[in-house]
């Protein structure tokens, strides 16, 4: 397939996860749509570890064929997104295989920081000027833009539409108990009462 066939579909991608988000973002915050919120949460609640998995492995391919098949060179800024992306994919898999939670807020903060650096690359692109307070590589610019899908899908769109989704999924509870309690108390030793002869 063609890299403008590839581009087009990641973009599609990136369109969905911020329905997706801005769906969540919707019912959190208007008190009508909060019982819709429940209901969603509901549907997804068993598979969000799965689902997050899934995300940032599709991100990790998309970020690795930019860069190995489409040829286009990774800048500073895209390889901090990458130090934030890569890891979750084994940790979320792992971690979803397991059944457990105890790394959720860790690989939320992680989606969060990985966001926060998208957005910064995103203003470097459409503010080349912001470039010299990051210092990025002449040779391989910050600024530059390889993909641009519908009039404004770059490739740090894709990764923040990516990294959001992340974090949503993993800010949807647990649905049982065992698993409520490695979210909360994931570092905490486990209190066992011991037993007397």
């Amino acid at each position: 397939m063609s890299v403008d066939v590839m581009s087009t579909f990641f973009a599609l991608l990136a369109l969905g996860a911020n329905v997706v988000v801005l769906t969540a973002i919707a019912t959190s915050v208007v008190p009508a749509l909060r019982p819709v919120r429940g209901r969603l949460a509901d549907g997804v609640r068993g598979s969000t570890l799965v689902l997050a998995a899934v995300v940032t492995g599709v991100a990790t391919a998309g970020s690795l064929y930019y860069s190995e098949v489409a040829g286009f060179p990774p800048c500073r800024l895209c390889w901090i997104q990458r130090g934030f992306m890569y890891p979750l994919f084994p940790a979320l898999t792992l971690t979803a295989w397991r059944g457990a939670w105890p790394l959720r807020p860790w690989a939320r903060l992680a989606a969060l920081l990985g966001a926060a650096v998208s957005v910064w690359h995103l203003l470097v692109e459409r503010f080349p000027g912001l470039e010299g307070a990051i210092a990025c590589d002449a040779a391989n610019p910050c600024s530059l833009v390889w993909v641009k899908e519908f009039g404004f899908i770059t490739i740090p769109y894709m990764a923040f539409a990516a990294f959001t989704l992340v974090a949503v999924l993993l800010s949807v509870r647990p649905d049982s108990p065992t698993d409520a309690r490695a979210c909360d108390a994931s570092d905490e030793p486990s209190t066992s009462k011991a037993r007397t002869a």
